[in-house]
């Protein structure tokens, strides 16, 4: 068996036109510009770069995105000062605190004092209580993403035995949630499972999201199980960045199976676009 490739690069595409469409609509039937302000405390190489990258998806597609730059050595009240300014402004439709924080702040503080209405990263406290609720306004970007992407693929969710190897806030937990709530079976593992292949085996679909390379082996995999790929670890001498899966091994036993790159990542960016959107239809009053 050769699985076949979930390709979210080409699928964040066709969810990015989609957007750049309604986008014309909101504008021209209701004047409304869909806006998402980045928070970026520090000067982190990789957040800069992630920070430009949202930026320049939201323009793409015709949005408005401001990126406010405060220096690593920044106070938690500065911060909230900052955040407490754009939750006042109704030109401001999505709030995006980049992670991770100087160490020296209270992320989950932070955090907490972005307006839940305008929380399109989904993963405050606030956030996250009203996902465990089935509540949700936002859900985290890249759990959603995969949801999503299962989604387009036709693949099934309910009844299936799902298996979330990690559990971060911003990705294995909320999977799990999103999971549990489309009906699936799951049970949630991590770097300290005991006889954690034996249960990755018992997987109709598999989350890898425990940010260590190649961790999950190729003989893991249950044949024909759908796998879900959301590791992007960087591995001295290689020549790619490469997952949390053993890819060409696990792609013999797979059904489909997500790229690393080009499965998880370009999603995670489309559903924050996504969210986006719809913070500035829910702000407006506009239903479509």
């Amino acid at each position: 068996m050769t699985a076949q490739i979930l390709d979210g690069l080409q699928t964040a595409k066709t969810i990015r036109a989609e957007l750049a469409e309604e986008v014309v609509q909101l504008k021209e039937k209701y004047g409304v510009t869909p806006s998402l302000s980045v928070v970026l405390v520090g000067e982190d190489p990789a957040s800069v770069t992630y920070v430009s990258m949202k930026k320049k998806a939201c323009l793409q597609v015709g949005m408005e995105s401001t990126i406010h730059e405060l220096p690593a050595d920044s106070t938690q009240e500065q911060v909230k000062a900052v955040l407490t300014k754009l939750n006042e402004d109704p030109k401001i439709h999505g709030i995006l605190v980049q992670h991770p924080v100087p160490k020296h702040l209270d992320e989950n503080d932070i955090l907490a004092h972005v307006d839940v209405n305008k929380d399109v990263d989904g993963i405050s406290v606030y956030s996250l209580g009203k996902l465990l609720l089935g509540e949700a306004n936002f859900v985290a970007c890249t759990p959603l993403g995969m949801i999503v992407l299962l989604d387009r693929y036709g693949i099934p969710i309910q009844g299936k035995r799902a298996v979330v190897v990690g559990r971060s806030i911003i990705l294995g937990k909320p999977a799990a949630l999103l999971l549990l709530e489309r009906h699936a079976t799951v049970t949630i593992c991590h770097s300290r499972t005991v006889d954690l292949a034996d249960v990755c085996r018992e997987a109709d679909i598999l989350v890898a999201a425990v940010g260590k390379a190649e961790m999950i082996k190729g003989d893991w995999i249950k044949p024909g199980a759908v796998v879900l790929d959301a590791g992007y670890n960087r591995v001295p001498g290689r020549d790619k960045d490469v997952g949390d899966v053993e890819f060409e091994a696990a792609a013999e036993r797979a059904s489909y199976i997500t790229p690393v790159p080009g499965g998880v990542g370009p999603m995670t960016i489309a559903m924050l676009l996504r969210n986006t959107v719809e913070a500035a239809k829910k702000a407006e009053g506009i239903l479509q």
